[in-house]
């Protein structure tokens, strides 16, 4: 036998009294609490980045946080957004907040796009 007290009753098929439940609070009585949009803004950074469409022309690099990077493989661009890469090839990389994690802005000389961060080795 387990001593102490079993609370609650597995026949028991009747809810309970009234009077021990919680009283019940009518949503309309909660006082409605305003919203209010948040847009998400860089500073120097057109909005178009904070909206998920990046045009990497329009991105100025950070004025500290840029680093230097080897292309470990050859890499196509899918759009005009990405930037192609040679093996071995040195460029410039940074990050923007909002960016996905798995891309930074490469620059080489005048040209510029994402770039994957599995294809980079960074090197300062």
């Amino acid at each position: 036998r387990f001593s102490g007290t079993f609370i609650g009753n597995a026949e028991s098929t009747s809810p309970p009294p009234a009077a021990t439940s919680p009283p019940a609070v009518a949503a309309a009585t909660l006082p409605a609490v305003p919203t209010i949009p948040v847009v998400p803004t860089i500073v120097g950074v057109p909005n178009t980045v904070a909206e998920g469409v990046l045009n990497p022309n329009e991105v100025k690099p950070p004025t500290s946080g840029t680093r230097k990077a080897r292309v470990l493989y050859d890499y196509e661009a899918a759009d005009s957004t990405e930037l192609a890469l040679l093996a071995d090839e040195m460029i410039t990389v940074y990050s923007l907040p909002g960016m996905d994690p798995d891309w930074l802005i490469g620059e080489r000389g005048n040209q510029k796009g994402k770039v994957p961060v599995t294809y980079l080795e960074l090197l300062s």
